[in-house]
């Protein structure tokens, strides 16, 4: 059973609820007949009843078990508004500027995940991956134990030698620009705690660099990895974390078993077998994954937001229509165990 697949069937067990906060883009009409007909949850579109109806018609999708919601309508608008006043940026605005806010429908989406109203969120459809991240920022807050929320791309490929069986979680490729050392190490550290609950395997961490284990690390790309990576050490020991975490290494060092043992590499419990890919900064993870989707034509799911303590992700506009299903999915499982994502217990058990 693949690594998709095995998700799948975790989440057909105990299906969740998942909002689209572009419920009329034909893509997340098709996705959400798609988790009805797998059975594997329950989505919510959120947008103009009638127009979702209308795009539904034209594509022959039925709407049965598909929930369809408008903000403007729902009774939820008057318990959301007193809620802005706990979020700084919102605080002390004008009603009518509140209500506004509140007729966004990412904004609503993301009040509603935040009251566990929907279990899970997936948004950017048809918008820019900064607009859609801000409501998720501004309203979700982050795990008490993360300092950075980042992002996860998940890439599903056929050569299974690679990664764990094919599947490689890659990081931060749509968030921060140029992260510090420290935000590298949360990066790492949060990302392998989402990987450890997916996979229920041990995370072996790679940050990546343009050289391998460099004598002279003289650029700051370098340094910073040197220095992210005790700190990132140290705060997966903090936590119980089971996980390995290597650098500066090369993608080719990283993935490449013969690569690793060329480079004298052989003791590391991550060269070679790495499957969780941290980038040393947003244009080469942003560059990379999209090289991997346009070239190789690989499967991939995300971007998955991390260090939020709700499950979101957020979509590219380019997404096709088994992408965004694959994502919601992937989003959804992350709401199967609640606590060990975010909560304060021990992360000793994943499973």
């Amino acid at each position: 059973m693949s690594f998709f697949q095995a998700l799948l069937a975790r989440l057909q067990q105990n299906p969740k609820r998942i909002v689209f906060p572009e419920g009329r883009d034909p893509r997340i009409i098709q996705a959400a007949r798609q988790i009805i007909t797998r059975q594997c949850g329950v989505p919510v579109l959120l947008g103009d009843r009638a127009e979702i109806k209308k795009s539904a018609f034209q594509l022959d999708i039925r709407l049965d078990g598909i929930r369809i919601m408008e903000p403007e309508r729902s009774d939820d608008i008057d318990l959301f508004l007193p809620m802005l006043d706990a979020i700084p940026r919102y605080a002390g605005l004008p009603s009518d500027e509140k209500q506004e806010l509140l007729l966004n429908r990412h904004n609503f989406a993301a009040l509603m995940l935040l009251t566990g109203r929907v279990d899970a969120l997936v948004g950017g459809a048809t918008v820019t991956t900064s607009s859609g991240l801000r409501s998720l920022f501004r309203i979700i807050p982050k795990q008490p134990a993360v300092q950075t929320a980042s992002s996860m791309l998940i890439l599903d490929q056929e050569n299974t030698k690679v990664g764990e069986n094919g599947v490689l979680f890659l990081a931060d490729c749509g968030v921060i620009p140029d992260p510090s050392p420290n935000q590298l190490a949360d990066i790492a550290v949060s990302t392998a705690v989402r990987v450890a609950h997916l996979i229920e395997k041990t995370p072996r961490v790679a940050f990546l660099s343009f050289a391998t284990h460099a004598r002279r690390p003289v650029h700051d790309s370098l340094l910073k990895i040197r220095e992210a990576l005790p700190i990132a050490q140290a705060k997966a020991a903090a936590l119980g974390l089971n996980a390995d975490f290597d650098g500066e290494l090369q993608l080719d060092a990283a993935l490449d078993p013969v690569v690793a043992r060329q480079k004298n590499l052989a003791d590391s419990l991550v060269a070679g077998r790495a499957n969780v890919l941290v980038f040393p900064d947003l244009n080469s993870g942003n560059i990379a994954s999209k090289m991997v989707q346009v070239v190789a034509g690989a499967r991939t799911y995300g971007q998955l937001i991390i260090g939020l303590q709700k499950p979101c992700a957020e979509i590219s506009r380019g997404a096709h229509v088994y992408d965004i299903f694959g994502t919601a999915v992937l989003t959804a499982c992350q709401a199967l165990d609640p606590q060990f994502l975010y909560g304060e217990q021990s992360r000793e058990n994943p499973a």
